[in-house]
């Protein structure tokens, strides 16, 4: 299971982390990502890392501004955003599998989600 936290409301230039926490074991093939959500839109690819190494990939959206980290030892996957727009706001999710990949049938395994409101 997989459970986010961290998500509230902030102004535009602030910015936040998102916690991805792992309960079980999380083997070194996976593959731990967050995407999201906004209004009346469909879920799209942020970010994601490898669990075993460092190798990441983002959004052209958020690079630059995002960063994804994990923490093996806390079974724990993080999102740093920084300078956070009004087009970020949506609602974030973590996801874990087992490819390389951006699309969302890759992962079978999601969290709730955690809510991001940027108010200009």
């Amino acid at each position: 299971q997989l459970e986010e936290s961290g998500g509230r409301s902030v102004q535009a230039g602030d910015s936040l982390r998102l916690s991805c926490a792992a309960s079980g074991r999380v083997y070194s093939s996976s593959v731990l990502a967050w995407f999201r959500q906004a209004p009346g839109k469909a879920r799209d690819f942020v970010a994601l890392t490898r669990w075993s190494r460092d190798s990441t990939l983002y959004a052209d959206s958020v690079k630059g501004r995002f960063t994804i980290s994990r923490d093996r030892a806390a079974n724990t996957v993080y999102l740093q955003m920084n300078d956070l727009k009004p087009e970020d706001t949506a609602v974030y999710y973590c996801a874990k599998g087992s490819q390389y990949a951006t699309d969302l049938p890759s992962y079978n395994i999601w969290g709730q989600g955690t809510q991001v409101t940027v108010a200009s």
